[in-house]
């Protein structure tokens, strides 16, 4: 109680001194200034703005033209046209800065050479999609995508933990580090100085004066409030191997939206975490950002773990060659021993590639369900084909469940979330909010044979911008555990009705208003 109470006293005064002093205020500060100027020239009553105004107008019809004819989500067209038609001088500028970004290709150039690179170390050969093919395996259309679309093999020699809240994985996460005797790497969206943090990082320390490799790769934008901007230097010192994804610059044309969304850890190849935890003490509970903070991850060991080793270094080390990614495979010599008791299969999602593998997964296990579908997130802004899916299962009889936060963290896109209640509920989906705090596990159970454990959020940023990943377990043991876990969450629940969402007419006008707008929030 009494470390809490010292960790508890800085994040208040002090804590945001120290903010003000980390925050890239410059950055913040250029951006603004460009948007002033731009919008002051825009305004100003000069003949050369007037053209260019006309100009931009007639662009906006364009670009409004573009996007009904490219291929996309619906919802997400309406949400641009109806902006561009709301402000016709900016709509269309906006969505070319949103969209065509400078970096962009060389990004996509990027990532598509390393998967290239990388595809041959996945060990195809080990997968055991030919022997449930025969078996004739309930979820063969599934594994067939990810496996041969993807490239992402089905394990047989697998082993997972489910870990949660984030107390449980903070504890096991410290002790596997404890037992690295060749590398870790550390794949993170958030990173933050604290009791969790600091208590990794001193392992780290220790590990890479020992001679570990220790890597690590943090999202600029994640990190954006939570450490300096020359952190990298910072490890740099302790011996260990830092990078920024995607660094936030203060210029409006650059790639802003991908963001490295991903939370892999991995020791040795031999082991790996996975899920919605990232390193930082709201994480722990050590921290009451949002009230009880939920979380769940997953320990994977075995020929998965290093599947999710190898997803991870396609960021962090995508040009390394050939020799060097085969040096950190752990089996070289002899076969992983690890038992299985069912089959696992990892997953990534990458924007760059305009595959939205997160969604087609979690569509699949919705649209295959026959008994119940569980789902914890802590955000819930769909498009209309999940809006339609969850609602024709609900509809089908299907025990459809969706357990999001009752404490926000950010108030208007939470609102976003409950814009949705009245239309699942309509079709028979149970939806509870977590009353102690915030909820932000992203998991999905069905059948008590198929769950999924990872990093993406049911919104538009997870599923169509970010980077993402997860496992899928088809009958593990850990299935059981999540499942438990989500019965006794639910008791902390409260079941949201139809009569919570009666709403005046300005406040359902504002919820309209609001899921017009969720594909850009």
């Amino acid at each position: 109680m009494e470390s809490k109470e010292k960790h508890n006293l800085p994040k208040t005064k002090e804590a945001w001194r120290r903010t003000l002093v980390r925050k890239r205020v410059r950055i913040i500060l250029l951006l603004l200034l460009q948007i002033g100027a731009i919008v002051y020239f825009l305004l100003s009553t000069s003949d050369v703005s007037e053209i260019i105004r006309d100009t931009l107008s007639v662009v906006s019809v364009f670009v409004a033209l573009y996007i009904v004819g490219k291929d996309g989500d619906p919802t997400a067209k309406l949400s641009w046209v109806f902006l561009i038609l709301i402000v016709p001088v900016f709509g269309g500028l906006f969505y070319l800065f949103y969209t065509f970004q400078y970096g962009k290709k060389s990004l996509r150039r990027m990532v598509g050479r390393s998967e290239e690179t990388f595809a041959p170390f996945f060990f195809p050969d080990l997968s055991v999609l030919p022997v449930l093919e025969e078996e004739g395996y309930a979820y063969l259309p599934l594994m067939r995508y990810l496996e041969g679309h993807c490239h992402l093999p089905v394990y047989a020699h697998s082993e997972c933990v489910y870990l949660s809240p984030g107390e449980a994985f903070f504890a096991a996460l410290l002790a596997e580090l404890e037992k690295a005797e060749r590398y870790i790497h550390i794949e993170m969206f958030i990173i933050e100085e604290g009791v969790m943090w600091n208590s990794v990082l001193d392992i780290l320390k220790r590990k890479a004066a020992a001679g570990v490799d220790v890597q690590i790769v943090y999202d600029d934008a994640g990190c954006f409030l939570t450490l300096p901007r020359d952190y990298c230097k910072t490890l740099a010192q302790y011996g260990i191997k830092a990078q920024v994804f995607n660094p936030f610059r203060p210029i409006l044309a650059v790639t802003q939206n991908q963001r490295d969304h991903r939370k892999i850890i991995s020791i040795d190849g031999k082991v790996a975490f996975t899920g919605g935890c990232n390193l930082a003490d709201e994480y722990i509970n050590a921290y009451a950002k949002h009230g009880h903070w939920k979380d769940a991850m997953l320990c994977v060991r075995g020929e998965a773990a290093w599947c999710l080793t190898l997803i991870s270094l396609q960021i962090c080390r995508g040009d390394a060659a050939p020799e060097e990614i085969n040096s950190l495979c752990p089996w070289q010599d002899a076969p992983c021993a690890v038992p299985s008791d069912g089959y696992v299969q990892p997953y990534a999602d990458n924007p760059l590639l305009e595959e939205r593998v997160g969604e087609n997964l979690y569509l699949h296990v919705i649209q295959s369900a026959r008994s119940y579908v569980y789902i914890e997130t802590p955000y819930l802004i769909v498009d209309d084909t999940m809006l339609r899916a969850l609602s024709m299962a609900a509809k089908a009889g299907v025990d459809v469940r969706v357990i999001v936060p009752h404490i926000p963290d950010h108030p208007l896109v939470h609102q976003t979330t409950r814009s949705f209640y009245r239309q699942l509920l309509k079709a028979g989906v149970k939806v509870y909010e977590y009353t102690p705090g915030f909820m932000h596990a992203k998991i999905c159970i069905s059948d008590d044979r198929i769950a999924v454990v990872g990093s993406s959020n049911l919104d538009y940023r997870s599923l169509y911008q970010h980077f993402e990943c997860g496992v899928v377990l088809y009958g593990c043991a850990a299935i059981a555990d999540a499942q438990n876990d989500y019965l006794t969450t639910l008791e902390l629940c409260r079941p949201v009705t139809e009569a919570d969402c009666a709403r005046s007419l300005p406040g359902r006008v504002w919820q309209e208003i609001l899921r017009l707008f969720s594909p850009l929030m």
